[in-house]
């Protein structure tokens, strides 16, 4: 290689400075303290034009293929998709999933302070019933029990009361006897209650009271036939000593008496104020009274309204002879009607306050209300209640579980309770479950109706876990040699009276079956005919047709549209 010198100097040129040609190529650039050897450095100019020019050749090539898409490029084909109805099975299942429960369970609330004294079982125990559980000290639970025991026999009091006042409204002789001293009443006229509106005497029968000395003492009894004279009739009657009185009457002239009231059968002679006297037989000896008496009447009492209201009716005469239960005088009591309910509601309630109170009260000494495993359990000797409601043990009875389902529309006509139901639990395990229930009651989610049913497992050995999510499925329904079509096949449509009608497009001449509707759908071909059909029980796929359509005839399904490239 030959050396480079400086022409002034004639001296070699620094290292820095020296440019090296080869085979008389241009010379390289120094660049970043590198030879660029052979390339030349590009013009910045130049090469922004070629960027420009590469995204315009993108740019057009992006519009062409849009508007080859967009306009015509491609061609849209419709074709027809027909299915044949042909002889097949069909089974409907119900299938879901859903929680495991105890089918009896019970909860023991206490709501009433108190001291808890002992608790006899734990979490997980077996109990039977009527098994203690636990023991409380409520001064305050016994406390409300007298309380509310107090209410309620206040309130009793109160209506037993009212109601014997109210039986009144139909005011009715309460024996047979004779009116006396009437009250003039009319239709309409105000009554309160304590009103007298007559005294009702006991004419059937008189009394007479005699006295006989004590020199007879024990010789008169009751029973004792005395023979009775009245001097106004000039007669005698027969009359019995209804009782004897050893009272102590003293004479005038220093003799001592005894009483004993006669009874007398009322001919229909006789009346009060008659003088009379009772001859009696003792030791064979006549014996006599003091004096003579005077008849009374047997019994003898006022009739009073014990409601207040309004006269309806009335039938009181003076000396009317009356029988036993007659009614008299009828009254309308609405406001003593209307009491009576606001205190049959008042007693009601104190009642349920009282079973309430007792309840509280015999749940501190509670025992098992049922058979079962003790799933939940929140006291412990010592804790004291602070009278705010704690839910002190949880019992189920674990033998026999349930699982909440849900049955759609479609299915719920053939659903049963007695049906058999699979189950498979998370870990695979399976077991044979009942429809214990279902519900009339249906819920709307999404324009479908679903209908609550409960599946009961017997879980004796306790393998089903409580709590525990589990799948479910049964048979519905199934038909193993039926005329099927695709769900899709069936069409709903809307006739000119406002019902629905179920029917399939028949492709081919018309057939004697066929209808002709108000508005067919729109994407029904020419050429095909709506037939009604029955439908049956269905699939996630498939659809019963039990009458309408024969084996063999081809019905519309939809229009299915594709495109391609022209």
């Amino acid at each position: 290689m030959a050396e480079v010198k400086d022409p002034e100097k004639n001296v070699p040129a620094p290292a820095e400075e020296q440019k090296i040609v080869y085979g008389g190529e241009a010379p390289a650039e120094k660049a970043g303290g590198f030879l660029k050897r052979g390339i030349s450095k590009p013009n910045k100019k130049r090469r922004k034009v070629i960027r420009w020019i590469i995204l315009a050749v993108l740019v057009i090539a992006g519009i062409v293929a849009l508007v080859k898409f967009l306009g015509g490029g491609s061609k849209a084909e419709s074709e027809v998709v027909t299915n044949d109805v042909t002889y097949g099975s069909i089974t409907s299942t119900v299938e879901g999933s859903g929680l495991t429960k105890p089918k009896d369970s019970k909860a023991i609330t206490l709501t009433t302070a108190g001291v808890v004294q002992e608790v006899y079982v734990a979490e997980g125990d077996h109990v039977t019933a009527g098994q203690q559980l636990f023991s409380v000290d409520s001064p305050a639970a016994r406390t409300a029990v007298r309380n509310a025991q107090t209410t309620v026999d206040g309130y009793q009091k109160q209506l037993n009361a009212l109601q014997k006042d109210i039986a009144g409204l139909n005011l009715s002789a309460s024996y047979a006897g004779k009116l006396l001293e009437t009250v003039k009443l009319q239709k309409g006229d105000t009554i309160s209650k304590g009103d007298k509106v007559a005294t009702l005497v006991d004419d059937t029968r008189m009394l007479l009271k005699q006295y006989y000395s004590y020199a007879y003492k024990g010789e008169i009894r009751a029973g004792q036939t005395a023979t009775v004279s009245l001097p106004a009739l000039m007669s005698t009657v027969t009359g019995k000593v209804e009782s004897v009185h050893m009272v102590s009457r003293i004479t005038p002239e220093g003799s001592k008496l005894f009483e004993a009231d006669i009874v007398v059968t009322n001919p229909g002679t006789l009346t009060a104020d008659m003088v009379a006297s009772a001859t009696l037989s003792a030791g064979g000896e006549t014996v006599y009274p003091y004096e003579a008496g005077k008849l009374a009447y047997y019994r003898s009492g006022d009739l009073k309204s014990t409601v207040n209201g309004t006269v309806i009716s009335s039938s009181l005469v003076d000396y009317m002879s009356v029988s036993a239960g007659q009614t008299l005088v009828r009254i309308d009591g609405e406001d003593s009607e209307n009491e009576i309910f606001t205190l049959q509601q008042q007693l009601d309630t104190a009642q349920q306050d009282l079973d309430k109170a007792q309840k509280n009260l015999d749940n501190m000494n509670a025992v098992a209300p049922i058979d079962g495993t003790v799933i939940g359990l929140s006291i412990a000797p010592g804790d004291e209640l602070s009278g705010t409601a704690v839910t002190a043990i949880t019992i189920a009875d674990t033998t026999t579980m349930l699982i909440d389902a849900t049955v759609d529309e479609r299915n719920i006509s053939y659903v049963q309770s007695g049906m058999s139901v699979d189950i498979t639990d998370w870990s695979g395990n399976t077991y044979v479950g009942t429809v214990e229930n279902i519900s009339l009651t249906s819920t709307v989610t999404n324009g479908v109706a679903s209908y609550p049913m409960s599946i009961s497992v017997d879980n004796t050995e306790g393998l089903v876990v409580n709590g525990s999510n589990v799948n479910y499925s049964l048979i519905a329904s199934q038909n193993d040699d039926c005329l099927v079509l695709p769900i899709q096949c069936v069409k709903y449509v809307q006739m000119d009276d406002g019902s629905t009608a179920t029917v399939v497009f028949v492709q081919g001449d018309r057939p004697e079956n066929a209808i002709d509707l108000p508005m067919p759908p729109e994407d029904i071909p020419d050429g095909y005919w709506a037939v009604p059909v029955e439908v049956g029980i269905s699939d996630d796929y498939n659809v019963e047709i039990k009458s309408g359509v024969e084996e063999g005839t081809t019905v519309f399904t939809a229009v299915q549209t594709t495109s391609s490239w022209g």
